[in-house]
């Protein structure tokens, strides 16, 4: 703003400066110059007026960014009630699979029923994992289809949406090597962790 005005003020001075040393020149010079000032001030404002826009969509873009950063913060300073690791046969994913087995859906049914048991308030995380085979990105978005899977069934058997996070570390937290078929089965799986 303050930019703004100074080049303003520079072009009016620029201005005055033709007009005052314009004595001997004609009206139609004078019009003339003072046309190219006032197109080049024009110019100026619009960029002017475009980086301000710009600077207020980074300024919201900034704030919704700390608007999450600040809730994930207050998420954080949750309770850590206990963890629930899926991780036996029952409940580890078969390759480049989210479908829960009946085997699956049994552990969770008696998941629900803890949390029940409990009658308390909580927040449940449920993390999806991956083995290390394949592209990192598909990794992601397989740990999360695992993750999501787990988050609607817990939904369907009586869990609150709003209580309910997931989140995909694909392949970056194993639990066993990835050179073999078990390691990679192990690594397989959805953890949940409970905090209050």
């Amino acid at each position: 703003m303050v930019q703004r005005r100074s080049r303003v003020m520079v072009a009016g001075a620029v201005l005055l400066g033709v007009v005052a040393l314009g004595g001997c020149a004609t009206k139609k010079y004078v019009r003339e110059q003072a046309a190219v000032v006032g197109a080049r001030v024009d110019t100026v404002s619009s960029r002017v007026d475009s980086t301000d826009t710009h600077v207020a969509a980074v300024e919201g873009t900034a704030k919704d960014a700390l608007d999450r950063a600040t809730a994930a913060g207050k998420l954080a300073e949750g309770k850590f009630l206990y963890s629930e690791v899926l991780t036996d046969d029952s409940m580890k994913f078969g390759v480049n699979k989210a479908e829960l087995s009946p085997e699956a859906q049994a552990r969770l049914d008696a998941f629900v029923e803890k949390l029940k048991a409990d009658n308390r308030n909580v927040y449940v995380e449920v993390q999806g994992h991956t083995d290390a085979s394949g592209a990192k990105d598909y990794n992601y978005k397989l740990g999360e289809e695992r993750a999501e899977a787990v988050r609607r069934y817990l939904n369907q058997h009586g869990v609150a949406l709003n209580r309910i996070g997931t989140i995909s570390y694909g392949p970056d937290a194993p639990v066993a090597p990835n050179k073999d078929k078990a390691g990679r089965q192990a690594n397989r799986r959805v953890v949940l962790i409970v905090l209050a």
